[in-house]
């Protein structure tokens, strides 16, 4: 028996074992198997370990999505997470090359994946609050919400949770440094029933301001968490 002549079912549980990769390179070699890989059942999680991976063509995006994480767990993370300001022009030009691409993916995911229930951010520099209330206000179904390390995130993400998550359950604002006390206070009393964890964000240093002198000595700079 060859493989393409089992059936439809069985195809997409032995593609279901298979990496993003190995399930692309399999559905070039002929067109069942090309049907198999475009099948939206088969993609309900995708998960990704670097911006650069969302450029890949080997995975679909569908309603079919039921959960997401983008996890980049890499030292460049940290040069992401300097304020642009401080930025020197080698660090700029670091994150010249993905800064666009984790808010750009989500502005596409809230209008391809509407039954999205889970997303996962981790060490996402880029993203900013308008792609969270992007996706809170166009996947109503979201039930968790867990965001790690993106030092962009401001108390307006936790604004839009309180306005768009009406089936939110889980919330976790992890090492998220523009994260205040204040606002995760009044996320506890807006959102009582809502799991909240978190960890260090209002306990670490916020975005500090351009504090170049006039006399253009240079910039402070400040060292990353």
């Amino acid at each position: 028996m060859l493989l393409t002549d089992l059936n439809r079912e069985c195809l997409l549980h032995i593609f279901s074992f298979l990496d993003k990769e190995t399930r692309k390179s399999m559905s070039e070699t002929c067109g069942a198997l090309r049907e198999v890989f475009h099948d939206p059942a088969l993609w309900s999680l995708l998960c990704f370990s670097s911006p650069s991976e969302l450029k890949k063509d080997n995975f679909v995006l569908s309603p079919a999505l039921r959960s997401l994480a983008i996890c980049w767990h890499s030292s460049r993370v940290k040069v992401c997470n300097i304020e642009d300001w401080a930025k020197s022009s080698f660090q700029r030009d670091i994150c010249s090359h993905h800064h666009t691409l984790v808010n750009g993916f989500l502005a596409e995911v809230s209008c391809r994946c509407p039954n999205l229930l889970s997303l996962t951010l981790a060490g996402c520099g880029h993203l900013t609050d308008d792609y969270i209330s992007q996706i809170l206000g166009r996947c109503s179904k979201l039930n968790t919400l867990k965001l790690e390390n993106c030092a962009r995130l401001t108390d307006k993400s936790l604004e839009a949770v309180a306005i768009y998550g009406g089936n939110l359950r889980t919330l976790n604002v992890d090492f998220c440094r523009n994260i205040t006390q204040e606002g995760l206070d009044r996320i506890g009393q807006t959102c009582p029933s809502l799991r909240l964890r978190a960890d260090h964000s209002a306990a670490m240093i916020p975005d500090q301001p351009d504090t170049s002198d006039s006399l253009g000595k240079g910039r402070k700079k400040r060292v990353p968490w």
